[in-house]
């Protein structure tokens, strides 16, 4: 056979071949090395499947396919590389989508993917329709949802147990008005790996609220949200990482259950809330997180405690920041992007405060009021490319061989190469 494997549609029946002068068919070959092959497809697509004596392709004249009946037909050898080059003309040629009926006011797109197109997903988008549709009637294959903007005041598990809606694997619910959700809002969601409640009005999440769905990320910014428990964030999705956004919330408290599972949080962005300290994540693999904003005064050591996974720390425009205390990111020897920029109060980064920090690639200090780094920066950041310091000094670690003929080759010594915005190598002091 061919050895592109069997793929049935339904979509497109074979009807009895009649052959013209116009379009004979393709030819087969005699010898079994083409028994026969079945096009099939969406309304206008193609796709392959092997079927003993029957050969099926697009009539030139009509939507349908047909059929040709070649069992006992003897075909010359030169016949079967008339068939490949027709083959292969097939395999150019585009497919397309089929048509999806939609619910007035909504818009449906079909895309397709796999060989020959064999595959398709329906991503229905009915946002801004209004509140007095929902549930909206989808098609059973709807992968993707959007109900953002539709002024929703609730939702619940009624309103997502419908036909279509128990596959999804993406929910928008942006942009609404919702204030509440409970612990089983989303239960009968076994598929839902994304979910978006951004810009509503949330501002308490029950317990087990998502523990249904194998949720990959999870978008609560710009919400009203005071508090929240970690735990929340363990769902039966546990082997997979899990992206959480809490961004422009009015949180102050972050817990955390020691005897609860574990959530595989990787990704958290709490910036643009109102924590005063640096929230307990202790065991959790984080290795994005995101504090910007927030009115942290200080940084003390074993703030990061238990977060040996983190490679991306942001701490950028603290409100009232003022101080780095000596070891603060010791626990964190796998970081590689330090962000303090814009924090104009901090004033000075000792030896004792980068302590630690020995897979260090990048530290930002724009914006702060750092124009001077200690001798021994290179010493405890053994790994860092690239440092930037208050006005825009931009410092790079280079290697300097030695200036005499014998020294090129044999000694090599780590500077630090700085240069301000417009690529004029700034002065000495800005390292001391």
């Amino acid at each position: 056979m061919l050895g592109f494997g069997a793929l049935i549609s339904h979509r497109a029946p074979c009807l009895p071949f009649s052959p013209s002068p116009s379009f004979p068919g393709p030819p087969l070959s005699s010898r079994g090395l083409f028994v026969g092959v079945l096009v099939l497809g969406g309304s206008q697509g193609f796709a392959v499947y092997s079927r003993k004596n029957i050969l099926c392709f697009p009539s030139p004249t009509v939507s349908s396919r047909v059929c040709h009946p070649s069992a006992r037909q003897s075909w010359e050898k030169k016949d079967t590389m008339q068939f490949l080059a027709w083959f292969n003309l097939l395999l150019l040629l585009p497919c397309f989508g089929t048509t999806k009926t939609c619910f007035p006011g909504c818009h449906c797109e079909v895309e397709t993917f796999g060989l020959f197109d064999s595959f398709s997903l329906t991503k229905v988008d009915c946002s801004g329709i209004g509140s007095h549709i929902v549930p909206v009637p989808i098609p059973l294959d709807t992968s993707y949802l959007d109900l953002s903007s539709n002024k929703l005041e609730t939702i619940n598990e009624s309103m997502l147990t419908g036909p279509g809606y128990t596959t999804l694997v993406s929910l928008d619910l942006s942009y609404n008005k919702i204030a509440k959700i409970s612990s089983t809002t989303f239960s009968r969601l076994r598929y839902l790996e994304s979910l978006d409640l951004s810009h509503n009005s949330l501002e308490v999440l029950p317990e087990d609220c998502f523990s249904s769905s194998p949720l990959g990320d999870i978008d609560l910014s710009n919400n009203k949200l005071l508090d929240i428990a970690m735990d929340i964030f363990a769902s039966k999705g546990q082997g997979k990482s899990l992206n959480v956004d809490l961004s422009n919330n009015m949180l102050s408290t972050i817990t955390r259950h020691h005897k609860k599972s574990i959530p595989n949080i990787q990704n958290l962005n709490l910036s643009g809330n109102r924590l005063t300290f640096v929230p307990n994540l202790q065991g959790i693999p984080l290795r994005y997180l995101n504090l910007d904003g927030n009115p942290l005064v200080k940084i003390e050591k074993g703030d990061f405690t238990g977060l040996k996974d983190l490679i991306h720390l942001s701490l950028s425009g603290l409100r009232g920041f003022q101080k780095l205390s000596p070891h603060s990111f010791k626990e964190l020897s796998a970081l590689q992007v330090l962000d303090l920029s814009n924090n104009p109060n901090l004033s000075s980064l000792t030896a004792e405060v980068i302590f630690g920090l020995n897979s260090l690639q990048e530290l930002n200090l724009s914006g702060t009021g750092v124009s001077s780094l200690p001798k021994t920066v290179l010493k405890y950041l053994p790994s860092i490319k690239s440092i930037t310091l208050g006005k825009n000094i931009q410092c790079l670690k280079t290697i300097k061989e030695g200036q005499y003929h014998r020294q090129i080759g044999l000694t090599k010594k780590e500077v630090l190469s700085c240069h301000d915005s417009h690529g004029s190598i700034a002065a000495a002091p800005y390292v001391s």
